[in-house]
């Protein structure tokens, strides 16, 4: 498991907030930084699948442990 440069917890919003507070915080990641998001909306599996495509972030690591989904997207921008 990498450890993340920034962690954004969306825990109980659903979507597109989490997805919309991400793209914020991805814009002051440094190019190669790392956001780690915690979400417990089921949507945002496919959600940040999609963002990263549309971004041309790249989804470094997904997993769920609780009902807690984790995302490690890195920023290429």
């Amino acid at each position: 498991m990498a450890v993340a440069t920034k962690t954004l917890d969306v825990k109980s919003l659903t979507c597109p907030i989490p997805v919309l507070k991400a793209k914020k915080a991805m814009k002051d990641l440094p190019r190669g930084g790392t956001l780690e998001v915690l979400a417990t909306d089921p949507g945002s599996v496919e959600d940040f699948r999609v963002f990263c495509k549309a971004t041309g972030a790249t989804l470094l690591e997904q997993d769920e442990n609780g009902g807690v989904f984790r995302f490690l997207i890195k920023n290429n921008g």
